[in-house]
C-alpha cells in the first residue's frame, strides 16, 4: 500500500514502519496515526511478519504533534486541528489499539527527538532502544494538555508511578541516558548502530520462538501485569497450556531440544490460536 506520512518495508521476517515527514521532524497528524494504524494491522495479518520496527526518516523520531496551525492546532473547529486529531483511516482504526492488539512484537528506534505523541506512540510498543542525543518529553502540561494516546495506563506500567509523575508534571525534556535510567528505554546507542541494534533484538524475539507463542505471551503480561490478583490469569493459562500442549509447535519445540537443533515451528497466528484466544471482551 502507498502511505503518505510513512513507508513501511518488509525486510525478512520484519516489517519496518519509518515515520515519513522529515522536512516537519515527522510532526504527527491524524493521517500518520491512520497509517501506523493500517500497517501494524496488516502486519498482524500477515504470517511472514514476525516483528515490527518503528522509527523516523531523518534527524528525529517524532517531534510531536504537528503544530503549523499556530496557537489554535489543537482547535478541532479548525481543518487543521481536525486533522491532528482524526483517527479513521481506511480500516477506521486507531493506532494504539492496532498496536497493542497486534500479535506481533513491536520494536520502537527512537533516532531522535521524540516528544508528546511521539513518545506516546511508542509505549504500547513491547522495547524502546534510542540513540544517543535523543531528546525525550511527555510535554502535555506545558502545552495546556493531557497525557494521550493512553499514556497515563502505558506510563506507569513501564517506570512506575512515581517517575511518571516526576516527568509528566513537569513536562521538561530530558536525554536517553535519564530515559534508560528511569526504565522507559532498554538501551542506548550510538545513532548509526540504531537500527541493527533493533534488528538483532528482534532476531533474539523471533529466530527460535514460537509465533503463536510469542503473540499469546505477549498479550498474557501485558493484559495482567497490572491485574489485582492472579486468578482469573490463572483461569486462562492452566487450559491454554493443557491445548498447546497437543499442537504440533509443542511437540517441534521438545523435538528441537532433544536433537540440539534449531526449531521450526509451524504454527501461524493466523490460523492456530487457542480457543481461550481472545479472552478479554470482543469491544476492545
Amino acid at each position: 500500500m502507498n502511505y503518505q506520512q510513512i513507508t513501511c518495508d518488509i525486510d525478512g521476517p520484519l516489517m519496518i514502519v519509518t515515520l515519513n515527514r522529515p522536512d516537519k521532524l515527522n510532526a504527527y497528524t491524524g493521517t500518520m496515526g491512520a497509517e501506523i494504524a493500517d500497517a501494524f494491522q496488516r502486519a498482524d495479518e500477515d504470517d511472514n511478519v514476525r516483528a515490527i520496527i518503528v522509527t523516523g526518516a531523518g534527524r528525529a523520531f517524532c517531534a510531536g504533534a504537528d503544530v503549523s496551525g499556530g496557537a489554535n492546532s489543537f482547535d478541532t473547529s479548525g481543518s487543521h486541528g481536525a486533522g491532528v486529531f482524526a483517527s479513521a483511516g481506511q480500516r477506521s482504526g486507531r493506532f494504539v489499539e492496532a498496536i497493542f492488539n497486534c500479535r506481533k512484537p513491536s520494536i520502537a528506534a527512537i533516532n531522535g527527538a521524540a516528544v508528546g505523541v511521539g513518545i506516546t506512540m511508542t509505549l504500547p510498543m513491547d522495547i524502546r532502544i534510542a540513540s544517543r542525543g535523543a531528546k525525550i518529553g511527555f510535554i502535555f502540561a506545558r502545552r495546556g494538555l493531557v497525557p494521550e494516546a493512553g499514556s497515563a495506563w502505558f506510563l506507569p506500567k513501564l517506570v512506575g508511578l512515581p517517575q511518571s509523575l516526576r516527568w509528566c508534571l513537569s513536562g521538561r525534556t530530558f536525554d536517553a541516558d535519564e530515559a534508560q535510567a528511569g526504565g522507559l528505554v532498554s538501551e542506548v546507542v550510538e545513532p548509526d548502530a540504531l537500527l541493527k541494534r533493533a534488528r538483532q533484538i528482534a532476531h533474539e524475539m523471533t529466530a527460535e520462538t514460537s509465533a503463536v507463542s510469542v503473540a499469546l505471551t505477549r498479550q498474557m503480561l501485558w493484559r495482567f501485569a497490572g491485574a489485582p490478583d492472579p486468578f482469573e490469569l490463572l483461569a486462562i493459562d492452566k487450559p491454554m497450556s493443557v491445548e498447546r500442549g497437543g499442537h504440533a509447535d509443542v511437540r517441534e519445540g521438545v523435538q528441537s531440544f532433544i536433537e540440539k537443533r534449531k526449531p521450526a515451528f509451524p504454527g501461524k497466528v493466523s490460523q492456530d490460536m487457542p480457543s481461550q484466544y481472545p479472552w478479554w471482551p470482543a469491544a476492545e
